[in-house]
């Protein structure tokens, strides 16, 4: 094999990874992942009945307040002027979330003005209010007030994570936004927006280099096929991005993660939620939220079906082998897991584990562009070097 570096997944980690690479030393790069796409969970396409780009792994939305990043990625797209805010069905009525003076003096019929209204949560708090409670029920009260967690915490919560709040910790949720003014823009970065021409071409304009071949469909445990582990461990710098946990065959046990299901429903009608995204509060829906593609691009409305729409319904579970893994779980467990499994990764010759498998976190795009960044300059760099 002619390859300088090897790439187990051709997600950002890997593919940020493999740019730098190139770039820096010239090496040749050889991508491999078991998915027939690249991108990782990041992978979209263009639906041909609506003209909706889909995000097959569910809503990616990028935004950073982090100037190498957002640098970085503006060297392979130009982003939209997109602004993220999402809404919430409680009780038969739309709120703007994240819960804002515009939701409280909805939801209590009210005109507070930001002081009164933070009083209020303050005193809805109750006996919860100044402590730091152990659970995420009673840490939802304590930070927002029992009625707002009760309308649209709980329940959410709840489905999201199949289990009482009040048996998880509240780690889970460590804050709660609530704003005491009418912005409900979902996140406060610096930066935001979606890719122009999508995130696929947005990822083949970063391995668009002669240097870096990638190949698809390749099982890295498949003994059978020339790009497995056994055959180039120790022999050839390799970035693995897999779960840590299947590296090395769950010899420790399996670390857990959530997965989400999706239901595709398709409406003959231009707009269904007239919103990009819609949580459902309540434990009579059975999923989480509803993602409606076409209103992440609505300066495509020209190349987009007038007349009909695609919304895909969120259902949340414990993930198996062979589901999609997701959310890592983290139980305290699960972090000791974990530990074992980071010590014997450090001591592989020649391997640097990257991505939310590879390292048993949860990362948002911009923090795996810039973890992988970071890897490239401290680990495999000084591998390439040698």
């Amino acid at each position: 094999m002619d390859a300088d570096l090897v790439i187990v997944g051709a997600g950002l980690f890997g593919l940020t990874v493999a740019q730098q690479a190139v770039e820096h030393t010239g090496a040749k790069v050889e991508i491999i992942d078991v998915r027939k796409h690249i991108g990782g969970n990041a992978y979209s396409y263009v639906d041909e009945e609506t003209g909706a780009e889909i995000h097959q792994y569910g809503a990616h939305l990028f935004h950073t307040s982090n100037k190498r990043v957002w640098d970085y990625v503006n060297r392979f797209t130009e982003f939209t002027n997109y602004v993220h805010r999402v809404y919430a069905t409680h009780d038969g009525e739309v709120y703007p979330l994240p819960i804002n003076l515009g939701t409280i003096n909805q939801f209590f019929h009210a005109h507070y003005t930001p002081a009164e209204a933070q009083k209020l949560i303050e005193e809805q708090a109750g006996e919860l209010a100044g402590t730091d409670p152990a659970n995420l029920n009673d840490k939802g009260i304590q930070l927002i007030g029992r009625p707002l967690y009760e309308a649209f915490i709980k329940n959410y919560t709840g489905k999201q994570w199949q289990t009482d709040p009040a048996e998880l910790p509240a780690s889970i949720i460590k804050r709660l936004p609530v704003r005491f003014n009418y912005d409900n823009r979902y996140f406060k970065d610096t930066w935001e927006g979606l890719p122009k021409d999508g995130y696929t071409k947005w990822m083949e304009r970063m391995i668009d280099d002669p240097r870096i071949h990638v190949t698809l469909g390749v099982d890295f445990f498949d003994e059978s096929q020339p790009l497995n582990k056994k055959a180039l461990v120790g022999k050839v710098p390799v970035v693995y991005t897999g779960p840590v946990d299947r590296y090395f065959d769950y010899e420790l046990g399996d670390l857990k993660w959530r997965t989400v299901d999706f239901k595709e429903v398709r409406y003959d009608e231009g707009d269904h939620f007239g919103c990009p995204v819609m949580n459902f509060s309540d434990a009579d829906v059975p999923y989480t939220r509803a993602i409606e593609f076409k209103n992440f691009n609505p300066e495509r409305k020209d190349s987009q079906n007038p007349n009909k729409t695609v919304v895909w319904e969120e259902y949340s579970r414990f993930a198996e082998r062979g589901d999609e893994p997701y959310y890592p779980v983290n139980t305290a467990e699960d972090k000791a897991l974990y530990a074992q499994y980071e010590a014997k990764a450090a001591a592989e010759p020649k391997v640097v584990f990257g991505g939310r498998l590879g390292t048993y976190k949860y990362y948002d795009m911009h923090n795996v562009i810039d973890t992988a960044l970071t890897a490239y300059e401290e680990q495999v760099a000084p591998l390439l070097a040698k």
